[in-house]
């Protein structure tokens, strides 16, 4: 019962996360963004099936190499999301194309490393697929919020106001695949 839990939570995550990603954001560096990764890990690590008792050794490997392609999707889609500062000094978020790009790659890759283990006989765990999705959230969520940081993020963005030391800009900080679209063009 608890594998299905897992897989139901996860499922309900991702589809959260997917559906918020490609709308306009604001962010606040003042939020604690790592927390819900740090749960997902934590809630996945309790879990006594993360390794295979009979294959120890191979699904260490596969849990190590579903973290790995969960941190890398993590760096992809904080380096391909878009960020700029609007006119009223607000940080904004938005993924472009190449985020869902990186999405699609790191769902086929983690589809691949399932069909290795289930080639090698190996019982998988959801715990796996849970921690590599929290590796995923906290490694975007890091690099979003220095990114944000970076370009002149207030700390609480619905009363902060630009100031000299932080003017507002409407230029959109660099991102891979991302447009270079203003702003007022995001239906912010």
């Amino acid at each position: 019962m608890a594998g299905l839990v897992n897989v139901l939570a996860t499922v309900a995550v991702v589809a959260i996360v997917i559906a918020r990603q490609f709308r306009a954001r604001a962010i606040d560096t003042d939020r604690r963004w790592w927390l819900l990764p740090v749960i997902l890990a934590v809630v996945s690590l309790r879990e006594p099936g993360i390794l295979d008792a009979h294959h120890r050794a191979e699904s260490a490997v596969l849990l190590v190499t579903e973290l790995f392609i969960g941190l890398v999707t993590g760096v992809g889609w904080g380096w391909t999301t878009r960020i700029w500062t609007a006119p009223d000094g607000v940080v904004w978020t938005k993924s472009s194309k190449a985020s869902g790009a990186v999405w699609i790659v790191g769902i086929a890759l983690r589809a691949g490393v399932f069909a290795l283990g289930s080639a090698l006989g190996v019982h998988q765990d959801s715990s796996a697929l849970m921690l590599g999705l929290a590796g995923t959230l906290l490694v975007r969520g890091g690099i979003l919020t220095w990114r944000a940081q970076s370009v002149g993020a207030p700390s609480h963005p619905t009363t902060c106001h630009p100031t000299p030391s932080h003017p507002a800009t409407s230029h959109p900080a660099p991102a891979y695949g991302g447009d270079e679209r203003s702003a007022w063009k995001e239906r912010v």
